[in-house]
């Protein structure tokens, strides 16, 4: 189980990405935006990198897990409800 604590840490940062946006990502921007501008979509990729950095470092403290299990955590977080659905409208 320990082992992956960080896959689950990286699938939660990922699932929390929009909140993430608002809260961390938007005020982020705006500190960066006298230095370099942002295309409107990539505010959103701005906390899913925010989020994934945030999640590979307590991987890496807790000592858990190796960085693909944290990069494919935070993808099928980011995506979690979108393939859930996907399923659900096959069956």
């Amino acid at each position: 189980m320990h082992k992956m604590l960080g896959f689950l840490i990286a699938a939660m940062a990922g699932y929390f990405t929009p909140q993430i946006e608002s809260a961390i990502g938007a005020p982020l921007a705006k500190t960066l935006t006298p230095h370099m501008t942002l295309a409107p979509g990539e505010l959103r990729l701005l906390a899913f990198m925010i989020a994934v950095t945030g999640a590979g470092l307590v991987a890496e403290l807790i000592d858990s897990d190796k960085p693909f299990w944290v990069a494919l955590g935070a993808s099928l977080g980011y995506f979690g409800q979108r393939i859930v659905a996907a399923i659900r409208a096959r069956t």
